[in-house]
C-alpha cells in the first residue's frame, strides 16, 4: 500500500533559525553599513473616524524594482500599523526626503505612537490625486503607488507597489541618507 506524504507547509511557516554564529547584533551592525536613503511612506485610513487618519512611517528598506511597469518595494515590519493598514487599502506614497528633513524622518520614526494626527499638523503636504495619501512638500521626489503583491520575508513583508504618479522637486537637491544607526548627508 503507497502512503502520502503530508504536504511540507509554506515556507513562510517554518521557523527558520539564524545560520550558526549570527546573532541579530552581528546582523545589525554588518547591515548598518549599507547606506540607503531615507523615505516617509503614507496612506490615508479612511476607517479611522468621520474623516479617516493619516498614516506615516520612516523607511530606509525602499528600492526601484522594475521600470517596464515601473515598480517599486517597501519592506514593512509585520503587525506594524502600516503593515497593518497597506493589507486592506490599495493606494499608498512615497516621499523621497532631501537633507533638510532629518526631522520628518525622525518623528515618524518613533515606535509604538498611538495616533499620526499630530505628526503632520506643522507638516506641509498635498495629498494625492490617487491614493489620497498626504505628500510632503519639499520631498526630492514623491510617487503615489497601487500594491500588486505582498510577500512574507521572515519578520517583515515585502510590499510591491506599481507607481501611478511621480512628482519632482523643481531643482533637484541632496537626499538624506541612513549610516551606522544615524541620518547623514552626503559629501
Amino acid at each position: 500500500m503507497l502512503q502520502k506524504t503530508p504536504p511540507s507547509p509554506p515556507v513562510s511557516d517554518l521557523l527558520i533559525p539564524h545560520a550558526e554564529g549570527v546573532s541579530n547584533d552581528e546582523f545589525r551592525a554588518a547591515m548598518s553599513r549599507l547606506a540607503a536613503g531615507v523615505v516617509l511612506v503614507t496612506a490615508h485610513d479612511p476607517d479611522d473616524g468621520p474623516r479617516g487618519e493619516d498614516v506615516g512611517m520612516t523607511a530606509t528598506a525602499f528600492m526601484s524594482v522594475s521600470l517596464d511597469p515601473p515598480l517599486v518595494l517597501v519592506s514593512l515590519r509585520n503587525g506594524s500599523r502600516m503593515d497593518d493598514l497597506l493589507a486592506d487599502v490599495p493606494v499608498w506614497a512615497v516621499s523621497v526626503l532631501a537633507e533638510d528633513q532629518r526631522h520628518v524622518a525622525g518623528r515618524f520614526a518613533m515606535k509604538n505612537r498611538v495616533s499620526d494626527r499630530l505628526l503632520f499638523a506643522d507638516l506641509p503636504y498635498t495629498r494625492g490625486e490617487e491614493s489620497g495619501a498626504p505628500l510632503i512638500g519639499g520631498a526630492l521626489t514623491v510617487l503615489e503607488c497601487r500594491t500588486e503583491n505582498r510577500v512574507v520575508a521572515g519578520d517583515h513583508t515585502l510590499v510591491v507597489g506599481r507607481v501611478l504618479t511621480v512628482g519632482l522637486r523643481p531643482g533637484g537637491g541632496d537626499p538624506l541618507t541612513y549610516y551606522q544607526g544615524k541620518y547623514r548627508r552626503l559629501g
